[in-house]
């Protein structure tokens, strides 16, 4: 099990104030999603914040999910679980979240956290699931990295991002505008 030299993450409350985040979680193997999405709602709640879930039937759905609620949200965070069988399926369906999840991200601007496990045993699954002896907790990882890069993007660009869809951007303020004015006169 990896986990060795991860980060210790700061939660904070006033930067990540007014973040709407949502939390895409599949419906396969219950006990270890509903591990997952504890771990992602406690970790928004560190952070002070009430994510949106939705649940959608399984691992292949989390993309086009995510890809709807980017418009919405400025995070977005997809929890699922695959364990190898003994067919190919598993390697199709791994590879399609991933690029697909990937995609979103790139294509959007809005971070998606990345909280698939992929696993060989629901054994693996259970111990990164952030159950009552777990080892790890890789919802609340997901949902810290997708809200930390969201806050990093925003640190350095000064700026929220761009309104989502059905929003107005707001435009400059009479004293920006005379201030502007102003300097090229």
């Amino acid at each position: 099990m990896s986990g060795a030299g991860a980060p210790t993450f700061t939660h904070d409350r006033e930067a990540a104030a007014g973040l709407r985040v949502a939390i895409v979680a599949a419906q396969w193997h219950e006990q270890i999603m509903d591990g997952l999405v504890s771990g992602a709602q406690a970790a928004a709640a560190d952070f002070g914040l009430e994510a949106d879930l939705v649940r959608v039937p399984g691992t292949i759905e989390l993309t086009v999910a995510a890809a709807r609620l980017t418009r919405t949200h400025d995070v977005v965070v997809v929890l699922g679980v695959v364990v190898r069988g003994d067919t190919p399926h598993f390697d199709y369906v791994c590879s399609a979240v991933t690029q697909g999840v990937t995609e979103v991200s790139v294509r959007t601007g809005v971070p998606v956290g990345f909280g698939v496990l992929t696993v060989d045993t629901e054994q693996q699954a259970i111990d990164r699931a952030g159950l009552p002896g777990s080892r790890e907790d890789k919802g609340r990882e997901a949902l810290e990295a997708a809200v930390l890069t969201e806050l990093a993007l925003r640190a350095v660009s000064g700026a929220a991002p761009a309104p989502h869809a059905g929003e107005t951007a707001p435009g400059p303020t009479a004293d920006a505008t005379a201030d502007a004015e102003e300097a090229t006169a």
